[in-house]
């Protein structure tokens, strides 16, 4: 089994910034190659864990909040940095993503590989819509979120391959 390709937008679009994670999932519904599944999440740790499974490839789009921040300034960042930063987590909501990650690493849940795709916020009140920063970033970590996909496509059918020429990897 060569896995899927999951991309999950982490935020909430009735707080500003926090809304970037679920707008590009919206912009990449008719961008990504088929199969992909497209999902937002609040970015609750249990759920996060519930969208994927062990073989898949997986792409988290978030908005963090850094102190001193950059609104706009674009991040990526493997599971692996993600997890060390769960002791001064920027993520907006009450658990980081580095608390996720690491739990799912505790319960042997991680995915075959895992990539964060972040955006500063500098807006997180109530309403909708994003801050200018924010806005005038969002072409660009889309076009980063899609190529991450088509990788990931990519180096999964080879995964596939290889699974298909010699057996198990």
């Amino acid at each position: 089994m060569t896995g899927r390709v999951v991309v999950i937008g982490v935020g909430n679009p009735f707080r500003r910034d926090d809304g970037a994670g679920p707008a590009v999932i919206k912009a990449l519904r008719a961008r990504v190659p088929e199969g992909t599944v497209l999902t937002d999440s609040d970015g609750e740790p249990g759920r996060m864990l519930g969208l994927w499974h062990r073989q898949d490839a997986v792409v988290v789009v978030e908005v963090v909040h850094a102190h001193p921040g950059q609104p706009g300034r674009l991040h990526t960042l493997t599971a692996e940095r993600a997890a060390r930063c769960a002791a001064r987590s920027a993520s907006t909501h009450a658990l980081g993503l580095g608390e996720t990650f690491a739990l799912a690493a505790a319960l042997d849940r991680m995915p075959r590989e895992l990539t964060v795709h972040a955006v500063e916020g500098g807006d997180f009140g109530l309403g909708r819509g994003l801050s200018t920063a924010v806005a005038d970033a969002l072409p660009e970590l889309i076009r980063h979120v899609a190529k991450a996909v088509d990788q990931a496509h990519d180096r999964l059918r080879h995964v596939g391959a290889l699974t298909d020429d010699r057996g198990t990897v």
